[in-house]
């Protein structure tokens, strides 16, 4: 398969394309329905056609797989992308075939006929795409029979697997610099939703590809609205949130432990909530089983260890949760990225507590890892600390981060732009806190965690102050001006600027270097207000309140909602008797434009975004029979925009099959 010849005028410019990139934007437009390429995917494709290695990071939503599955329409051959997420390679597969692409996969769930049918037309050349996992390659049988084939391109997606201090590393993926070795004019591409510079390097080295282009599109996702707010009692702070604003919509909720998913998933459905657990810890069916009701169906949410997630093509994610703090910025972008691959506006919110810090500090303290990887856990948790505590822009510094300095000030759309926080001069009470842990250590020779602290503070002659007789110390109830909220909140904040650290298996309180700088009146210490409720903060009606995602689809208006849902029910239907997920058929994002312009023939249904060749032909009729069951088009029928929607893309997601991390104390012990 490959696209149709021409040459025409690029937009903008008098500059006349090539033919690889005449084919590549007929193949646009004939097989995923859109007329012009979105941001960076233009130029990696036209540097991927033409023969050319790239190393291309692209937040998830951005459209990453276009940029090859184009390149292996184009170019002659089959394209091999090299995918670590054997459990959804069948729904990879499904989407492309009905978009009318030749595509197929290998992988261990295949029995021997069906990997011998597939190898078969791959020799025939019968493949436009063929999915393999990494282990693959390491299989001499897997490399002559693709020395045997014809290969367009070869695509390493999540390349972030790489890299050794990357968040998914992968072992298998250290062996795929045979492909440069082995097949040296054949163009790779390697691909990420997110990588420091550090692990961009880092992929480039491995990959063996040091002459590869690089590309780095934004990793602004405007249309997330990115919140923290502190734990009180996450669980029902997570019920709260979802009921309030999520009602109805698919989501996914991040737990650190098996433990706390089985009990966040059963709390959720004993109060009406539909979820649903995911961890390694699961029997292989009943996660299969989980993950396939969450692509298939809409409104269900998914209790998951972030053994789950990674490249699930599901757009009509509204919302990501997390009831523990991540251990890296890295592993939050990610896992956050996973909302709204649609553009559509959705919501990144966790719930964050001292416990979170303390738990987190203990756990790369004991860690198996020598001291360079203690040191680099920790310098990424400092950094989503810092993400956590900031009273600024929360999206300025997550870019910032990434070496993507924002443009403006603020974003508009996270809380602190949208509900700005109170900071106060914490100088005193720092003082205060650290001249009790200083106290415990020099006059008693102890060590205790932040409550017996703040106890001692507070002036509290709890049955343990008593038992150690703190209330005889000269720091006893010095505390008092303040709350228990605000105390825990000054842990916190003094944890996450290095002022304090944490020591031994029980999570003692000790000075660090700096500390004497506070002590010795050196440095000032400012400090987030302690919030005295929770609520969702609410855009204004003034510019920031009113920024919509730039790939967003706008609000239907009332007299249009019926069409939309009974498009939206027809799909359901279609979707059901090809055992395939709804959004295989059209995304939200099709319906609504559909619902918009109203077509009223196949070629007026043919100008729609996300309708290529392969749709129009399958479900056109369909599509005009549920328009022509309705009323009609009330009122005027809007004429269709010019250009169309930006495509959305499939990023991919983890073999479920991945060791887990080790079982970790739940968040609600240390609380």
């Amino acid at each position: 398969m490959s696209g149709t010849g021409g040459t025409g005028a690029m937009t903008g410019a008098d500059t006349t394309m090539t033919q690889g990139d005449s084919e590549a934007l007929a193949t646009l437009h004939r097989v995923f329905g859109y007329d012009a390429f979105r941001g960076e995917q233009e130029a990696i494709i036209e540097h991927v056609v033409a023969g050319g290695d790239a190393v291309v990071l692209m937040p998830t939503g951005g459209g990453k797989s276009l940029c090859y599955q184009i390149p292996a329409l184009v170019r002659p051959g089959t394209g091999v992308v090299v995918s670590p997420l054997i459990a959804l390679m069948q729904d990879q597969v499904d989407a492309l075939r009905a978009l009318g692409v030749r595509a197929g996969f290998m992988n261990s769930t295949q029995d021997f006929d069906e990997r011998r049918m597939v190898e078969a037309e791959l020799l025939a050349g019968e493949l436009d795409v063929l999915y393999l996992a990494p282990e693959r390659l390491r299989l001499d049988t897997t490399l002559n029979l693709l020395s045997r084939a014809k290969i367009s391109v070869f695509a390493v997606d999540e390349a972030h697997c790489v890299a050794q201090w990357g968040h998914d590393f992968r072992p298998d993926y250290l062996a795929l610099s045979v492909l440069g070795e082995r097949w040296p004019d054949v163009p790779r591409i390697a691909l990420t939703a997110t990588a420091t510079r550090a692990t961009h390097q880092e992929i480039t080295q491995r990959l063996g590809m040091p002459k590869a282009r690089h590309f780095e599109a934004s990793f602004d996702r405007p249309n997330i609205q990115y919140r923290i707010v502190g734990k009180a009692d996450p669980k029902k702070q997570l019920l709260s949130f979802l009921r309030e604003e999520h009602a109805g919509d698919a989501g996914i909720v991040y737990c650190l432990s098996r433990n706390s998913v089985e009990k966040t998933a059963e709390f959720l459905s004993r109060n009406g909530i539909e979820a649903v657990p995911y961890h390694a810890g699961l029997d292989a069916g009943t996660r299969a089983a989980h993950q396939s009701r969450f692509l298939r169906e809409e409104g269900l949410v998914v209790v998951a260890t972030i053994a789950f997630g990674m490249g699930i093509d599901k757009p009509d994610v509204r919302f990501v949760a997390h009831l523990d703090l991540p251990k890296s910025v890295e592993g939050y972008y990610q896992e956050t990225g996973r909302a709204g691959r649609d553009g559509l506006p959705s919501t990144a919110w966790m719930a964050y507590g001292l416990q979170d810090v303390v738990q987190q500090r203990k756990l790369i303290q004991g860690s198996e890892g020598d001291e360079a990887f203690r040191r680099r856990a920790a310098a990424h948790l400092d950094a989503m600390l810092a993400l956590c505590e900031t009273a600024q822009c929360r999206r300025s510094q997550l870019l910032a981060y990434f070496g993507q300095e924002q443009h403006t000030p603020a974003c508009g759309n996270c809380d602190t732009c949208l509900t700005p926080p109170d900071t106060w001069d914490g100088t005193v009470a720092a003082q205060k806190l650290l001249s009790t842990v200083v106290r415990l250590q020099r006059e008693r020779g102890q060590k205790f965690g932040a409550g017996q602290i703040i106890d001692i503070l507070m002036g509290r002659r709890t049955a343990k102050v008593i038992q150690f007789d703190h209330d005889q110390l000269s720091v006893f109830g010095i505390g008092e001006d303040l709350s228990e909220p605000e105390w825990r909140g000054a842990v916190r904040q003094l944890l996450a600027q290095g002022l304090l650290a944490v020591e031994g298996e029980y999570g003692t309180l000790v000075l660090t270097e700096t500390s004497g700088e506070v002590l010795r009146r050196e440095r000032e210490v400012p400090l987030r207000k302690e919030p005295k409720r929770q609520a969702a903060p609410r855009s204004s009606s003034g510019a920031k309140g009113e920024r919509k995602a730039k790939a967003a689809v706008a609000e239907l208006p009332p007299e249009l909602v019926p069409a939309f849902e009974a498009l939206r029910s027809w799909r359901a239907e279609q979707a059901r008797e090809q055992g395939v997920p709804a959004y295989v058929i059209f995304h939200d994002a099709t319906l609504r434009e559909i619902a918009t312009v109203w077509p009223t023939s196949v070629a007026g249904l043919g100008g729609i975004g996300g309708v290529g060749e392969k749709k129009l032909a399958t479900y056109g009729e369909g599509v005009l029979e549920v328009l022509a069951s309705l009323d009609g088009a009330p009122g005027e029928t809007p004429a269709p925009s010019s250009g169309r929607a930006p495509a959305s893309t499939a990023d991919q997601a983890p073999d479920p099959d991945w060791p887990e991390l080790s079982e970790e104390p739940e968040p609600e012990d240390w609380m």
